[in-house]
C-alpha cells in the first residue's frame, strides 16, 4: 500500500487497538503486530524481522520501538508519532484511571486479594519468555552458568545488571583480545 493512502488516523487506531489488547508488552505484541499489519498489506511477513530487530537493538521499551519503526516505515515521522501515541495511549489512560480510582478501594480486602492472585500471572508472563530467550540464546554450558549467575545476583542478591553486563562485556573483550594475541 502506497504510504500517502494510509492516514494517520488509520495508524493510531490500529496501533491503539494493539496497546489496549496485548498484555505483557514487547514481545507479547509481536503476534498482534504482524497480524494486524500484515493483514492490512502495511508491511510484509520479511519486513517484520528486521523491525523486531531495530526495536530490540535501541535503547526504550520495545513495544514503543516497534511501533516507532514500524510507522516510521508507513508514514515517515508523522506515522511514526501516531503509531507510537497509538500504542501509549491505552495503557496511559488505563494507569490513570487506575491511579484516580486506587486510594479510594486500596485497603478493600477485595482489591488486596485480587493484586495477590495476579502475582503468580504476572511471573508466568515475565518467566516465560525469559526461559524461552534463554533456551533459545544459550547454546553451551558455560552460557548457561553465566545466565543463571545473572539471575542468582539479580535476583536473590541485589546487584544491579549494569554491573553485570559491564562485568561480562569486559570479560568478552579480554577473552577475545587474549585469544587474537596467541599465535
Amino acid at each position: 500500500m502506497e504510504q500517502e493512502k494510509i492516514s494517520l488516523w488509520q495508524i493510531f487506531a490500529v496501533f491503539a487497538k494493539i496497546g489496549a489488547f496485548t498484555i505483557g508488552g514487547g514481545y507479547a505484541m509481536i503476534p498482534i503486530i504482524q497480524s494486524e499489519l500484515s493483514r492490512r498489506g502495511w508491511i510484509s511477513e520479511e519486513e517484520l524481522p528486521d523491525i523486531v530487530a531495530l526495536s530490540q537493538s535501541a535503547p526504550g521499551v520495545m513495544a514503543v520501538n516497534i511501533s516507532i519503526f514500524a510507522g516510521y516505515r508507513l508514514r515517515g515521522l508523522k506515522g511514526s508519532i501516531a503509531a507510537t501515541l497509538g500504542s501509549i495511549t491505552p495503557s496511559f489512560l488505563i494507569i490513570l484511571a487506575i491511579a484516580m480510582f486506587f486510594s479510594a478501594f486500596k485497603d478493600n480486602p477485595w482489591v488486596e486479594r485480587a493484586f495477590k492472585g495476579i502475582r503468580p500471572a504476572v511471573i508466568a508472563l515475565i518467566l516465560v519468555p525469559m526461559v524461552n530467550m534463554a533456551r533459545k540464546n544459550n547454546h553451551t554450558w558455560w552460557s548457561w552458568v553465566l545466565s543463571g549467575a545473572a539471575l542468582i545476583l539479580v535476583a536473590f542478591l541485589g546487584v544491579s545488571p549494569i554491573w553485570i553486563l559491564l562485568v561480562v562485556m569486559a570479560a568478552a573483550f579480554s577473552i577475545t583480545y587474549i585469544k587474537e594475541q596467541k599465535p
